[in-house]
């Protein structure tokens, strides 16, 4: 900012503008982090952005969430897997029944139509006791004639019997296995989805870690800035107030071109100051505690950056190659592909309804019950039966079809997507890197702004010692001194934050293998 100051009557104005635009670069450089929890006395300690980023991970509640959503995945894929295998089951029963069940045969007469036995004429021998004839016993040749014998017809009636079946009390127990041979694919298309779901939610997993070390190296660096900006303004205020001093005492004595005005303004320049420093200590504070409280410590825990200033390490990177390589590492395309193959599984799952399926079926049972006629035979209590079945689809009102249908637009529903995911990855990746390369230019141009600025400022305070230079001169060379300063170190905090900003984008693999 260039300050334009002209005749004694603007001088007030003009350096209240100063004033007011170090007020308003230090509240929009330093980290709006929200509100920050009231701070208790503990103990203070100094992490490392590794410290920090290694706590988070260990103790923020998004991560562990991340990994359940992975769990659950995992879970319903070994669920779909399940369909592979043989079901075999064990069964068992205790039966009372309150009568014993009963078959009634009921009452019934049968009828003898009336008939004539013929009898062959024929020859037998008949033995003639001993004592009946002499005394041993004699056999005598008999010759029979040829009868007929005529019968008369009957009737005969059976009455009603109750006959019971078994006992009221029974247990049965069994073995049952089935085992899908052929599907059609269905097996197939589930197992498929369910892969797909699990990569989707490790690539959920994997920007969850992602965004969390961005939002702790964004909060870490805010934190070196907000201390740099305080210090900057504590600076700044001590040599305000002792150009107050000198101004004050040139002015008491008399005799230069310091005036009482000139004093009055210096003066409200400092105050003004000074409420700026108590601007920026909050923002400390509050930057301080929002990277505690992301790192999942307790609210009254002290958190104190172990860096007191901002690194500057300029990256060069091939914009072509930075893209090329996020579609590799990227979770949101990895999450795309994955759901990709979930949907194509389903396809899979529905195309499998026009297909026949193929089962076999087993069974081995056991029954124990006190009576042994009617069907509680020895027979009947135990047993197996092996059975090989087929279902195949007829017609199902064009559901199938339909369900088709759905899935494989849902699958090019997707792949468009997939373009527009394409094109604005390499859009953002593209606004990013050259965000990234404006920052680094302009990170050389405010630092050789801000030792011009110094340089100034400490030839010009001198000068007004000597009485050279006056007053308005020297404040305008301490308000630009900390100007460029501050715009310095936002423009150090800028190029940090894009480029954490571009590992989030990319991936940290990619970024780690260049700079390897």
């Amino acid at each position: 900012m260039i300050l334009a100051l002209g005749a004694r009557g603007s001088m007030v104005a003009s350096r209240a503008l100063a004033g007011f635009a170090v007020l308003s670069l230090c509240a929009a450089i330093s980290p709006q982090l929200g509100a920050a929890p009231e701070q208790q006395p503990g103990a203070d300690r100094s992490f490392t952005l590794e410290e920090c980023i290694a706590a988070t991970l260990a103790n923020n509640h998004l991560r562990p969430a991340s990994r359940f959503a992975v769990a659950i995945a995992e879970a319903q894929h070994q669920q779909a897997l399940a369909g592979y295998w043989p079901q075999l089951a064990l069964r068992g029963a205790y039966q009372r029944i309150d009568e014993a069940p009963n078959f009634i045969f009921p009452s019934a007469v049968y009828s003898i139509a009336p008939q004539t036995i013929h009898l062959p004429a024929g020859t037998a021998l008949v033995t003639v006791p001993a004592g009946v004839l002499g005394p041993t016993e004699i056999q005598l040749p008999v010759t029979t004639p040829a009868q007929a014998i005529p019968v008369p017809g009957q009737s005969y009636t059976v009455p009603e019997q109750d006959v019971r079946l078994m006992d009221p009390h029974s247990v049965l127990a069994g073995v049952e296995a089935r085992w899908l041979l052929y599907d059609g694919g269905m097996r197939r298309g589930y197992r498929e989805q369910a892969g797909g779901l699990v990569d989707m939610m490790k690539a959920d997993a994997r920007r969850t870690d992602l965004e969390l070390i961005d939002t702790v190296k964004r909060y870490y660096h805010g934190a070196v800035l907000a201390a740099q900006l305080r210090q900057l303004g504590t600076d700044t205020l001590a040599r305000m107030e002792a150009t107050l001093s000198l101004t004050e005492t040139m002015y008491q004595q008399g005799g230069g071109t310091v005036q009482k005005t000139d004093f009055l303004d210096n003066k409200v320049i400092v105050e003004t100051l000074r409420a700026i420093v108590a601007q920026l200590e909050k923002n400390e504070a509050m930057a301080r505690a929002a990277l505690a409280n992301t790192m999942g410590l307790p609210w009254n825990a002290s958190i104190t950056p172990a860096d007191r200033t901002l690194a500057f390490a300029p990256l060069t990177l091939e914009l072509e190659a930075l893209v090329q390589q996020a579609y590799e590492f990227s979770p949101d395309w990895e999450k795309i592909e994955a759901g990709l193959r979930s949907l194509e599984g389903a396809v899979v799952t529905a195309r499998s309804g026009h297909a026949p399926k193929l089962a076999l079926t087993g069974e081995l049972h056991r029954w124990w019950n006190d009576d042994r006629a009617g069907i509680a035979t020895h027979i009947n209590k135990r047993g197996w039966s092996v059975a090989l079945g087929i279902e195949l689809p007829l017609f199902d009102g064009f559901l199938t079809r339909h369900q088709v249908a759905e899935a494989r637009a849902r699958v090019a529903k997707l792949k468009e997507e997939q373009l527009l995911l394409k094109d604005g990855l390499g859009l953002r990746i593209k606004d990013v890197f050259l965000g990234l390369d404006a920052a680094q230019k302009s990170h050389q141009a405010t630092s050789a702004a801000m030792t011009a600025a110094q340089e100034n400022r400490d030839l010009n305070t001198r000068a007004y010692q000597s009485a050279l230079v006056d007053t308005e001169k020297v404040i305008r060379a301490q308000l630009m001194e900390a100007l460029m300063s501050a715009q310095h170190y936002k423009t150090s905090y800028d190029v940090l934050v894009l480029q954490s900003q571009l590992n989030l984008l990319v991936g940290t693999e990619v970024l780690e293998r260049l700079r390897r």
